[in-house]
């Protein structure tokens, strides 16, 4: 790897980086929540939003079967299950990373056991019997604070006076006293509220079994606190921060968010959403709980890739059978060495592979080692610019052999393989690259960029198969690819 050891988030079989800030969408299966209630509460539409959210760049789909708005009628656990089971069930087919909103744990153990990778539990784990389902498992878990108890007795507001001095003509100055005060409460109180109960369920997990690097920690804004109140927490997200656990910013359309934007409508409440969560990660925060995936994410990558040095290693599998192949490898090199915040740092050799996935003839392959930091979907985009400047034609969809993807003739082909510390499932980019490792003509390559490609990507999680077993075998050296 190229950079120190970040905090790794284990959520079940995933290995969540927050080397930079991630997204969770936000999947209501509910009738009655606040800003998007009904709109899919049918089955086919939830997964249909779910997996729409991952080509917005969502990283986590949270799916949650009860709402929790004020006034809200608490669902029996049989009939959330029967809302969002199926939901789950599909969306983790689809290699999604699922987090299951609930808070009984009959449900959680059941979409845990579907493949669900997080419980986000609003109550934050003090049922014992939540504690038992994350001792049994090995699932991510949110703590939410919502003790409706611990914020009854209010904290008292701040009230400061000041004083002011002006002239009065030619007589000497005089004090004058300002009635303006500071009516935020004082932040101690609040934070040890929160904070000691998110440290004491922490610790209860701990005592459980539960790994400290599978908790999370959510302050739970708007669930029985005023807006002032939700502003105080915001401003300490650094001093949660400091806990040692991860923070989750769950602002999105929430009261105190219209109340501090003057936006009424919840469901109109995005852009505002947006500025609370880049505060927030600016504060350190790494996981921000959304509706709007698409605009808070375009919001959050353009902050970060002007705001944080993050190189991360690539690798781009190149491919032509059009032309001057090996020609068209060198070009594509040049174009995507162009992309902003992205650079080539070493290309393989060109080769000749047999064809594969329904191209009926050979094609010249390469791989590109890269640097970029820009978000993956975001790069994914500029290199379907490249293929497009150099006058890639695709197949009609609605043609195309689902078993053979991409086949056809193309003067160039650019398939980002790998990205360091990046895991996404989407129909727009699949991380790492779904069929990475049975793809001679790519694992070939990478051998003149490293020295033991196979070892490399075993380590990332990717299947390499045996070569007798993959597709696209390498059979001749076609030389350098002059890119400089």
């Amino acid at each position: 790897m190229l950079r120190e050891n970040h905090t790794i988030w284990r959520c079940g079989a995933h290995e969540i980086s927050l080397a930079r800030p991630r997204i969770m969408g936000v999947l209501n299966v509910t009738p009655d929540s606040f800003s998007d209630g009904g709109e899919n509460l049918d089955p086919k539409a939830a997964v249909a939003r779910g997996l729409e959210m991952l080509d917005e760049g969502a990283d986590i789909i949270d799916v949650g079967g009860e709402s929790r708005r004020p006034g809200h009628t608490p669902v029996p656990s049989k009939e959330e299950a029967e809302r969002i089971v199926p939901v789950v069930r599909a969306l983790v087919a689809e290699g999604a990373v699922v987090s299951v909103d609930t808070r009984h744990a009959d449900v959680a153990r059941m979409c845990v056991r579907l493949g669900a990778a997080i419980v986000n539990d609003v109550t934050g784990f003090t049922d014992p019997e939540m504690v038992q389902v994350a001792a049994d498992t090995d699932c991510g878990c949110v703590v939410m604070h919502w003790s409706k108890d611990s914020l009854v007795a209010r904290p008292p507001r701040r009230q400061v006076l000041l004083d002011e001095s002006r002239p009065m003509g030619s007589a000497a100055q005089r004090p004058v006293t300002s009635q303006r005060r500071f009516t935020l409460p004082e932040e101690a109180p609040i934070m040890r509220k929160v904070m000691g109960f998110l440290g004491d369920q922490a610790r209860t997990l701990m005592r459980a079994g539960v790994a400290r690097e599978r908790i999370c920690v959510d302050p739970g804004p708007g669930f029985d606190k005023m807006a002032d109140e939700d502003v105080v927490i915001q401003r300490a997200t650094r001093s949660m921060v400091s806990m040692g656990y991860p923070v989750v910013t769950a602002v999105s359309r929430k009261r105190f968010v219209g109340a501090v934007s003057g936006v009424a409508d919840a469901a109109s409440r995005d852009f505002a959403t947006a500025g609370v969560c880049i505060s927030a990660i600016e504060n350190g925060a790494r996981i921000l709980r959304v509706h709007d995936v698409a605009g808070v994410s375009q919001a959050v990558n353009a902050y970060w890739a002007v705001s944080h040095k993050d190189a991360r290693q690539g690798f781009v599998s190149l491919g032509s059978n059009v032309g001057n192949r090996v020609a068209n490898l060198a070009r594509a090199t040049q174009l995507i060495d162009e992309i902003p915040l992205t650079c080539v740092v070493n290309v393989s050799h060109a080769y000749e592979t047999e064809p594969a996935y329904g191209i009926a003839t050979p094609v010249a392959n390469a791989v590109a080692e890269i640097r970029t930091e820009l978000h993956p979907l975001v790069l994914m985009g500029k290199l379907l610019e490249v293929e497009n400047e150099l006058g890639r034609i695709r197949a009609d969809a609605a043609t195309r052999d689902p078993k053979k993807p991409g086949s056809g003739p193309r003067t160039i082909d650019c398939d980002l393989m790998w990205v360091e510390g990046e895991r996404h499932a989407g129909s727009r980019l699949t991380l790492p690259h779904p069929r990475l490792g049975e793809r001679d003509y790519a694992i070939v390559p990478m051998e003149d960029l490293m020295h033991d490609p196979v070892r490399f990507l075993t380590h990332g999680g990717v299947e390499v198969l045996p070569r007798d077993q993959r597709v696209g075998l390498v059979t001749a050296d076609l030389g350098e690819v002059a890119w400089e």
